[in-house]
């Protein structure tokens, strides 16, 4: 698929080195990659690409395209790596559609994706996407057993390894991607929902506050 693509900061999904970045061609592209952490500022609505892809964070696309009573949609489309903090990005891409988004827009969106190897599952434009509404209230429940002693993370990494075939245990994985990052995830998402199982566990509130205060 035809595609090129520009980088705006830093990119979660492709940092430097990916091989996904040494595709692509020139102006002409049918498909307009946007990566980095300013992709949505770099947003033209002029762009004469078919398709407009825009990296995102934990945001929703319509932050960056507006939204009209559930009429939005076109074809820009959102996207993001699923990457535990700062372990490598996975093979996922999260594909956001808005409510009206052009079919033909997320098939050569999705084509992209999937001639670079990659597997792509589309979501609607919903803060967090698929994995992170999943795992963090998760994460955070793992983290309140700690606080509360109802278990050791040692004995839960172990029963989620052992018993439920994960490849690591929640105490583990949260803490290996990073406390402070959980944290701004996890209270972002509860700032747009709400729900009590995205309220920041203490242990990653502590985390980002070392962090903003070390950093400081």
């Amino acid at each position: 698929m035809a595609h090129r693509i520009s980088r705006h900061g830093d990119s979660r999904s492709f940092p430097d080195g990916d091989p996904f970045l040494e595709t692509g061609g020139g102006d002409a592209a049918v498909v307009h990659v946007l990566i980095g952490s300013e992709a949505g500022a770099a947003l033209d609505p002029s762009d004469p690409a078919r398709v407009v892809l825009v990296e995102l964070d934990h945001e929703c696309l319509g932050a960056h395209t507006g939204e009209d009573a559930g009429r939005e949609g076109g074809r820009v489309l959102g996207f993001a790596r699923y990457r535990n903090g700062d372990d490598p990005p996975s093979n996922l891409i999260e594909l956001v559609r808005q409510p009206e988004t052009d079919p033909d827009a997320i098939d050569l969106a999705r084509a992209v994706f999937e001639d670079a190897g990659f597997e792509v599952a589309l979501c609607s434009d919903q803060a967090g996407r698929i994995i992170d509404r999943l795992v963090r209230p998760k994460y955070n429940s793992a983290l309140r057993f700690l606080d509360e002693g109802l278990a050791t993370a040692e004995s839960m990494d172990l029963t989620c390894r052992l018993g439920l075939s994960y490849p690591d245990g929640p105490i583990e994985r949260v803490e290996r991607g990073g406390l402070a990052r959980h944290h701004d995830v996890t209270r972002a998402l509860f700032e747009i929902y709400g729900t009590p199982g995205f309220a920041p566990a203490r242990r990653s509130v502590v985390a980002a506050m070392r962090r903003d205060r070390e950093g400081a």
